[in-house]
């Protein structure tokens, strides 16, 4: 059956001719189709199920109404609960949330309620009922982002207790308010997922990209009782109704061009046993729901998205259907990983302690090592002592009445992750011998000089504990791993094993050669296919290394009391050479080189929480003539990071329009910490430093903080009572920065115009921010 609909005209625009209107945007609650049009009207399309038609309408109190819409959506509120409709009332309050509330005619609706949610040019909103499209709730100047929105009926602009900064919204930015005035609201969304106890959550999405997100609450003032006498005009309003801004995570923002129009939000209901909206576009994300709170995922491995929609059927269980920029149409599943967390987490049970990880890019394996305890017998355990007066060290509360003794028995698991988010499997395991312990894990590549080849092997190195009276030993183990295709099993060949005096702490390649810290000193070897062979050492005066890492013929060498050292390797004369150090007294937990271009700096963490970065510059006389590295910024994190990964930033927009390359010559630093917490250190260039450090200190003092807390001193250096130097404060604190989204429009404008920029500059700073680290 096929009807054919002629849009009408409202009594404003009877002049212009009306097949020059396109419909703009839909929104569809059963039985109703509510069209914008590109004209900035709206028109309502509602279906008879008894004649099967549809019929097409203007609703009376925009007929002759001049404003224009610019987005809007209609609100289906169903369910066992009609959330909504407890706002108008107060009954709640007395007989229970759960009571359904009768209607005028004495029956109960049970369809549930329509509502029609519109944001006028001007960035009012308005809240209609649908069909009598009598007005229930009405926000001024929604597009501002106000951290709580009322009802302007009953609390009018002058009444607002939401006031971060006594000023006039009109008088701030006096020179910059045409930029407040040219941020619109180009998609509305509406929606309450099934839950228990769920709210409906509101989403606006503002012309440069910035998403709007409030969530809604009953909270009944005694001031709207005293309106109650108005007439029956009130007494329809959602006078108890009120929404709260909630803070979203970072989130790449995609500028809508004016004049366009497209939507991009897609509610779903059931993907994978998921709820949420999907954001289509540049950078599409995933807004999922868990427990009222929202958690966002972006999807970056199809590129642009334009179009999404949900699947179900006997060959997509509960999947969706994406087509990408390219034209490309995509039948999907979600994997099965946990996704009510930042990132999605999939849990491999392991049956033990594991204590490093590393990857085999070749044959996308990950070897780690993981300890699992055993009782040992009691007698086997004293046999294997060297001194048996070691023997005397253990109490006899730690045996049990068998004679056991309890051990961690070390073990290295080459495992191997399935494509479907299905559980790893374990392909190889390597077990250590009686009391010896793996401390490090490395893929290193190796430079043959009987075959004239380079060879990817994995290095082990390992220390035999046996008490503090025996003396440290330790292993170099080399391994060759071959993976078939057609076979699931992996071979694991040991090529080299070789015991040296003292703690195999680290290990690294460098230029082919072996780098090996072992006890007190750093020793390199070649390799020559069969043994390894020690060409140059470096003795002095390092205590224990804890890290070692490489770049190009540099090694920054961390030590657990005497901080870092900067070492070069020349072939020529094969030495080991020490350009600088920090003279300083520092706990090393974990080093890393930081590539900015051709700058190089040298990031360090301690015991106490910090980070510290150097840098090598033996032309400056702080430097006292290269032998010392300067500091070149500090920042106080807050947890232990035990290690630093240096991955490649991604281009942001302004390197795509640059001739060249997508790649970036700029790293970032992913770090992990003790405390189980993930994050970032990436470098700036210098404009936008300068923009971000001014703004993070008028943040300072504009914006509420945890407890009172205040966050510049809580970033500051933490010695312990040591004498330490104050460095550089080179660092910017994103946690604080992203705030500044959070405050209202006006005052954003305002606090860019104080620090000498604008609102759109700073906006794109943390957007390339965003990008460039994306990966995350």
């Amino acid at each position: 059956m096929t009807q054919d609909l002629s849009f009408k005209s409202s009594n404003s625009d009877a002049s212009s001719a009306s097949e020059g209107t396109i419909v703009s945007s839909v929104s569809i609650a059963d039985p109703y189709v509510l069209l914008r049009m590109s004209d900035g009207s709206i028109q309502l399309l509602v279906g008879d199920p008894s004649t099967c038609s549809v019929s097409v309408t203007i609703p009376p109190v925009f007929e002759s109404s001049d404003k224009m819409v610019a987005a809007c959506t209609l609100y289906h509120d169903k369910g066992p609960e009609l959330w909504l409709r407890r706002t108008s009332t107060d009954a709640w309050l007395s007989t229970g949330i759960g009571e359904s509330i009768d209607g005028a005619d004495g029956t109960t609706h049970d369809q549930g309620d329509v509502y029609l949610v519109l944001c006028y040019e001007n960035g009012n909103l308005e809240m209609f009922d649908v069909p009598n499209f009598s007005s229930v709730f009405s926000v001024d100047k929604f597009v501002s982002g106000k951290s709580h929105i009322l009802d302007t009926f009953f609390h009018g602009p002058a009444n607002d207790p939401v006031k971060l900064m006594n000023k006039d919204p009109e008088d701030v930015g006096r020179g910059r308010k045409e930029t407040s005035h040219n941020i619109k609201v180009v998609e509305l969304c509406m929606q309450r997922w099934d839950a228990e106890h769920s709210r409906p959550f509101l989403f606006g999405i503002l012309s440069d990209g910035s998403i709007l997100c409030y969530h809604a609450y009953i909270y009944e003032d005694s001031e709207n009782a005293s309106k109650t006498d108005l007439g029956s005009i009130s007494s329809s309003r959602l006078r108890n109704l009120r929404f709260v801004r909630v803070c979203l995570d970072s989130y790449a923002r995609e500028e809508t061009p004016s004049g366009t129009s497209s939507r991009r939000i897609s509610v779903f209901k059931n993907v994978g046993g998921l709820q949420g909206l999907f954001l289509s576009g540049s950078s599409p994300a995933w807004f999922m729901m868990f427990r009222e709170r929202l958690r966002i995922h972006p999807q970056v491995c199809d590129g642009p998205i334009v179009a999404f929609t949900v699947l179900h059927n006997v060959n997509c269980n509960h999947g969706f259907i994406c087509i990408t920029s390219e034209g490309a149409l995509k039948i999907c599943q979600l994997p099965a990983l946990s996704y009510d967390n930042y990132w999605p987490v999939q849990k491999v049970a392991l049956k033990g302690t594991p204590h490093q990880v590393t990857y085999f890019a070749e044959k996308n394996l990950y070897p780690l090592i993981v300890s699992v305890p055993v009782l040992k017998p009691l007698n086997q355990v004293l046999s294997s002592l060297i001194d048996q007066e070691a023997g005397n060290q253990f109490e006899p509360d730690n045996f049990s009445s068998e004679g056991t003794y309890p051990m961690e028995e070390f073990e290295i698991r080459i495992m191997e992750p399935e494509k479907s988010a299905g559980p790893w499997q374990t392909r190889a395991t390597i077990p250590m011998q009686t009391s010896e312990n793996a401390l490090t894990l490395r893929v290193v590549t190796l430079f043959n000089s009987t075959t004239q080849r380079n060879e990817t092997l994995l290095a082990i190195g390992t220390a035999y504990v046996q008490g503090e009276d025996v003396a440290a030993r330790g292993r170099v183990l080399l391994y060759s791993v071959e993976k078939s295709s057609d076979s699931a099993q992996t071979k694991v060949t040991e090529v080299y094993s070789k015991e040296l005096k003292g703690a195999i702490s680290a290990l690294a390649s460098l230029q082919g050669h072996l780098l090996i810290a072992s006890g007190p000193k750093i020793i390199l070897h070649k390799w020559t296919g069969s043994e390894l062979n020690g060409v140059a050492f470096y003795d002095v005066p390092p205590l224990y290394v804890v890290s070692l890492n490489i770049v190009k013929n540099f090694i920054l060498l961390g030590d657990i009391h005497k901080s870092i050292y900067f070492l070069s390797w020349k072939e020529q004369g094969s030495q080991l050479n020490l350009l600088a150090k920090d003279f300083g007294s520092l706990d090393t937990l974990a080093t890393e080189f930081l590539i900015d271009g051709s700058t190089l700096s040298l990031i360090v963490s301690d015991e106490q929480k910090n980070v510290q970065i150097f840098y090598y510059a033996p032309k400056m006389s702080e430097s006292w003539k290269g032998q010392k590295l300067l500091p070149r910024a500090e920042f106080h994190v807050g947890a232990h990071i035990t290690k630093f990964l240096r991955l490649q930033l991604l281009p942001t927009s302004a390197d795509r329009t640059s001739p060249g390359s997508d790649k970036t010559n700029r790293f970032g630093l992913l770090f992990g910490t003790l405390d189980g917490s993930i994050g970032c250190i990436a470098p700036l260039d210098e404009l936008t430093f300068r923009r971000l450090q001014s703004l993070q200190k008028k943040l300072v003092d504009s914006v509420s903080h945890f407890a009172g807390l205040n966050p510049r001193s809580f970033r500051h250096f933490h010695s312990n009572g040591k004498a330490h130097r104050p460095g550089p404060d080179s660092i910017v604190d994103c946690e604080l920065l992203f705030n500044f989204e959070m405050l209202r429009l006006e005052e954003q404008i305002e606090i860019a115009q104080q620090i000498g920029t604008t609102r759109t500059q700073i906006m794109s700073s943390l957007n390339d921010l965003t990008l460039s680290t994306s990966f995350l």
